[in-house]
Order: C-alpha cells, then structure tokens, then sequence
C-alpha cells in the first residue's frame, strides 16, 4: 500500500464521522468506528501487527524501533470525527489543480466562496493543488488531514527501513470536537513518553499553548403564572435568561477578540415560563483570567436578579481543559526536537498559541506532554474549508524528520 496522502485524504473525507454532542455513548457516534477500522485494516496490511480497535473507539498501533539507542517513545495522534457545527454527510472533495490565485467559488452551492481577504494563506498556495468541498458539507481536514498525514508517514519509514527511529505509538482518538477525545484513553496500553497531536492548521506551524477552559451552566428558577393574571407576579425565567445574554460584555466575545485574548460565550439556552438554563464557555490563556470572567459573568447574574426577587439561580463552573504549555515548559525537547524537524523540511518554524484546545491539552495534564503540529487545514467546521496536497505533504515529511531528530538525539 503505497497511496499518496491525498489519496488517503480522499479516500477518508467521504467517510461521515460527525461527533454528537448529546448522545452519552462512547464514541458519540458509531459511524466514527467506520473511518477507524478502515484504518486498523490499513496499518495491518503496512505490517503494524498489534493495530486495533478498542471497544471505546480508539485506534492503537506501534511501528517497533529499528536502532539499538534507547530512544523515548514517542505517539503521533489525530483524531478522526468531524464537528457537529456543519453537515459531514456526502462530502464531495473538489481539486482545484495548479491553484492561480483569487477567490474559489464552489460548485455545489456558488453562493459559497473562499475569499482571499478572508483565507491570506492562499496567496502562499499559487501553483499548489487545494482541495475543497463542493459548499454543501465541511471538508473534515480537521482532523482527517492529520490522520492522512500520520498513515503517510508510518509507511514511508515501513517502507524505508534505512531510516533509524525509535519505537512510535499511533493513535486515532474519537469524539474530540465535543471535548471528549481522551476520556477512556489508556496511557498504559499506548505505553508513550511524548505525544504530537498532528492537528493544526498553517505549514510550518507548531503550537505549544492553549487556551485555559472552563464551562457554567446557570440555572433560573422563575415564577410562573397564567398569563392573564400575571401582573405583579409572573418572574419569566426565559426572559431573566435573556436578560443576562443581553448584558455580556461585547468586548469579551469571541467575535471581537484575538490573539490572547480571552471570551465569554454563550453556546445554549433552554427554558420554559418557570425555567431556564443558560450554558456558557469561558476561555483564557491564564486561570486568573478565568477566575475573572467568571467573576463578572456571575455578578452579572446577581444584577439582573435583582429585578426578579421571588426567583432564584444555581452557577455552576465546570474545568474541562488547561494551558498545556504549563506542562510543556518542563520539556523544552519535545519542541525543540519539532522546530528542528520543521527546519529540516525547508520550513521557518513559527511557534504560536491555539485559540481553542486539542486533545494535547488534556494529554499533557493526563501525564503526556503533546504539543500540536500543522496539519494544513484552513477555515475548520465551515463549507468553506480546505487544504494543499503540498502542505499535508510537508506535514508528512516533518513526521519522518522528527521520527529522525528523536532517533538522531537520543
């Protein structure tokens, strides 16, 4: 099996593995087992003899070690389900070869556009092959790019033997854009010291901080009433939720923030007459700047409800992921080894911050430090997303010269 990292891209994008946010199952969603035991069926056939799929989703393999140092073992780790935030269903991959530049309008919905202005990268893409989707799905190179790229580059080294390497751990995680990629990971079956999430966006890239996150849910308990003999009675516990929305700070959201800066946001409201609940995520580099927006939002809280004195609330903060970069200051090799790798490929490397978490976050607090690569991808969870050939294929050339770095060092 010799396949392109394109053709393995194609070949996985029309597989729907959309996660599902409201089912408790583990995956999700079942139809990510398909992608994952297609890739079981393939790292078998590269000769990877313990690839397999657990009963939680997870696809494990090792490609042994071919030197006699005794180099740390290290795990490259994409995770294979697509976002709930549009259509996965019926992707229909479109090639736009030897890319001249200017906005690329899709053929499926022409409503739809890749705009220049809004996607600076392509000017960095003219004479490369970028591949789209037809404006009527999302493409999933967030995060089947990654995982083309990490089967791309475990058979280059199966195929290159001359090429000496420590012992590499693979990993395929489940669920991950609903924040449960790691939950029934077993760090002890997958035996690693560092990991890589291949699992970010521009060529060159290598990202080694994240957001900090928590999430509140607020409940309102209102009074209700029939309508007709409201006055002076009815608290509607929608309307108190709404009021709250109205009165979050516009300059901490995420449409008005950037770089490092950090938001409230707002991602669910339900209610009745009686009550309501509102569900929010707070993000920040820092855990005081968590503390602080969470202090606001809840004094927020205490002011509307203050015209609503027969009603009641619960605040409720819940931890879902930390700055990993806390962990990974303690192992300056595991990003010294990857600057080095990107070099060798003919890229600068740019080291920078996620506005947004990875599985990498929770690994590195779950005792894995995983910073996260470039995996090329641009304009996630939208229909207008999209990747170069050339820039996977850098992707997968950086996983062999870091394979090497680590080999090279030990």
């Amino acid at each position: 099996m010799t396949d392109t990292v394109t053709e393995r891209f194609l070949r996985y994008v029309v597989i729907d593995t959309q996660s599902d946010p409201q089912s408790p199952a583990q995956p999700s969603t079942e139809k990510q087992k398909n992608l994952s035991r297609l890739l079981v069926e393939e790292l078998l056939a590269m000769g990877l003899s313990d690839a397999h799929l657990d009963e939680h989703g997870y696809v494990y393999a090792t490609l042994p070690a071919n030197t006699d140092k005794p180099v740390p073992v290290i795990c490259f780790c994409s995770h294979v389900d697509t976002a709930p935030d549009f259509s996965g269903t019926g992707v229909k991959p479109q090639i736009v070869r030897n890319y001249a530049g200017g906005d690329i309008r899709l053929v499926g919905d022409p409503s739809r556009v890749i705009r220049v202005s809004d996607n600076p990268a392509l000017k960095d893409q003219i004479g490369n092959d970028v591949i789209t989707t037809d404006g009527t799905t999302l493409l999933g190179a967030d995060d089947k790019a990654g995982v083309a790229e990490i089967m791309t580059a475990a058979q280059y080294l199966v195929d290159h033997p001359e090429i000496r390497h420590g012992t590499i751990k693979i990993l395929f995680t489940v669920d991950e854009e609903i924040g449960r990629g790691v939950d029934k990971i077993d760090l002890k079956k997958l035996g690693a010291d560092f990991a890589y999430t291949v699992d970010g966006e521009t060529a060159g890239h290598i990202e080694d901080e994240t957001f900090s996150a928590d999430g509140v849910e607020i409940g309102f308990t209102g009074v209700a009433i029939h309508p007709g003999f409201a006055k002076d009675k009815m608290e509607n516990a929608i309307k108190i939720a709404g009021a709250v929305i109205d009165r979050l700070p516009k300059e901490e959201a995420p449409e008005t923030t950037e770089s490092r800066q950090g938001f409230i946001h707002p991602v669910g409201v339900t209610g009745s007459m009686e009550k309501a609940s509102l569900s929010l995520i707070i993000r920040d580099f820092t855990e005081q700047g968590l503390a602080d927006k969470e202090a606001v939002l809840e004094a927020i809280v205490r002011e509307v409800m203050a015209g609503y004195p027969r009603s009641s609330y619960s605040f409720e903060v819940k931890q879902q992921y930390r700055n990993m970069k806390v962990v990974l200051d303690r192992h300056p090799d595991i990003i010294d080894n990857a600057v080095e790798a990107i070099r060798r490929v003919g890229m600068e490397p740019v080291r920078g911050s996620i506005r947004g978490g990875t599985d990498g976050s929770r690994l590195s607090f779950m005792g894995l430090p995983c910073p996260n690569l470039f995996a090329g991808g641009h304009a996630f969870h939208s229909p207008l997303e999209w990747v170069s050939q050339q820039d996977m294929e850098k992707a997968v050339a950086t996983l062999v010269e870091l394979a090497k770095v680590w080999e090279e060092r030990a």
